[in-house]
C-alpha cells in the first residue's frame, strides 16, 4: 500500500515530467505532420535550451532569463538547420530525414562537448517555495512547469485554429497538396513550424534543466521517451502528443514508486499494447509520403 502523502508526490512529479516531456516532443509531431520529417535534431535544442539556461543563471542569476534566451537560440538553431540542411530533403524519403536529424544531434552533441566540457551542470530551482496539499509539501516549481505546458498547448491550439497562418499549417498537416494549388508558399509555413517546434524543445530543455544535472548527453537520455510518446500518442497529432505525454510521465512516476524497475519497462509496455490495438497510436492517422 503506498503512502498517500507519496503518491500525492509521485503524481505532481509525475505531471511534470509529462509536461517536460510534451514540450519536447511537440516539435516532433509538428514537424511530421506538416513536413512528413523526423527531427530527432529536436532534442538537440532541447540541449541547447538547458546549456543556455545554465550559462545565463550562472552569468546573471536569472534562471527564467536563461530560459527565455535558450528558447531564442534554439529558434535560431532550427531556422539555420532548416534553411541549410531540411530544405534540400524535404522531398526524399523519410528514412533519410531520421538518418539526417540523428546525424545532426550525434554533431550537436559534440560541439556542447567542445563548448561546455563533459561535466554535468547544475541549475538553481527558480522557486524554492512549496505549497502544502492535503498534507504534502509540494514544489511551487513543478506545478509551475506544468502550467507553463498546458498554456503552451492551449497556445498552439489557438495558433492552429484561430489565425489564418495557423489554419493554412493545419490544411497542410491534412493536404499540402491542397494548399500548394491555393497558391500559398508551403516552405514558408515548413519554415515558420520548424522554428516554432525548435524554440518549443528549447523551452523543455530550459525548464528542465533546474530539475536534473545539465549533461552533454541528455538529449540522447530522454531519446527512447521521446519515441514513444509520439508513438503513443499518433505521430502528427499534437492532441495525441499531449495526452500520451502525460500519460507515460505518469506511468514513469508511480510506476517507479511501485517497483523501480517499472520506471522502464511500464512504458514501453503501454506502448507495445497500444500499437497492438491501434497501430496509428491514439490519435494518429495513416503515414502518408509528401
Amino acid at each position: 500500500m503506498i503512502d498517500p502523502h507519496l503518491l500525492l508526490s509521485g503524481v505532481i512529479f509525475g505531471l511534470s515530467m509529462g509536461s517536460i516531456f510534451f514540450l519536447m516532443t511537440i516539435g516532433l509531431s509538428l514537424c511530421f505532420g506538416l513536413m512528413r520529417i523526423i527531427s530527432l535534431d529536436q532534442l538537440l535544442y532541447y540541449s541547447i535550451g538547458a546549456y543556455l539556461t545554465y550559462s545565463v543563471s550562472l552569468a546573471i542569476g536569472n534562471v527564467w532569463l536563461g530560459a527565455l534566451v535558450g528558447v531564442a537560440v534554439a529558434g535560431i538553431t532550427a531556422l539555420l538547420v532548416e534553411r541549410f540542411v531540411f530544405l534540400r530533403i524535404y522531398a526524399r524519403d523519410i528514412t533519410f530525414s531520421m538518418i539526417t536529424s540523428f546525424g545532426l544531434l550525434i554533431g550537436g552533441i559534440g560541439v556542447i562537448k567542445a563548448v561546455w566540457g563533459l561535466v554535468p551542470r547544475p541549475v538553481p530551482v527558480p522557486i524554492e517555495a512549496q505549497w502544502n496539499i492535503l498534507g504534502t509539501e509540494v514544489p511551487v516549481y513543478r506545478i509551475t512547469v506544468v502550467l507553463v505546458a498546458l498554456l503552451v498547448y492551449a497556445g498552439i491550439w489557438l495558433f492552429l485554429n484561430k489565425t489564418i497562418i495557423g489554419k493554412a499549417i493545419r490544411a497542410g498537416i491534412e493536404d499540402v497538396e491542397h494548399v500548394e494549388g491555393l497558391g500559398i508558399n508551403v516552405y514558408r509555413l515548413f519554415t515558420l513550424t520548424f522554428v516554432i517546434a525548435g524554440g518549443l524543445s528549447g523551452l523543455a530543455g530550459g525548464l528542465h534543466a533546474p530539475l536534473i544535472m545539465v549533461s552533454p548527453d541528455m538529449g540522447l537520455e530522454v531519446l527512447a521517451f521521446a519515441f514513444m510518446v509520439v508513438i503513443i500518442g499518433g505521430l502528427g497529432s499534437i492532441k495525441g502528443t499531449f495526452i500520451s505525454a502525460f500519460l507515460v510521465g505518469q506511468v514513469v512516476s508511480i510506476g517507479s514508486l511501485v517497483y523501480a524497475p517499472l520506471a522502464q519497462m511500464a512504458p514501453f509496455a503501454i506502448m507495445l499494447l497500444i500499437l497492438l490495438i491501434k497501430p496509428t497510436g491514439l490519435y494518429g492517422s495513416a503515414m502518408l509520403k509528401r
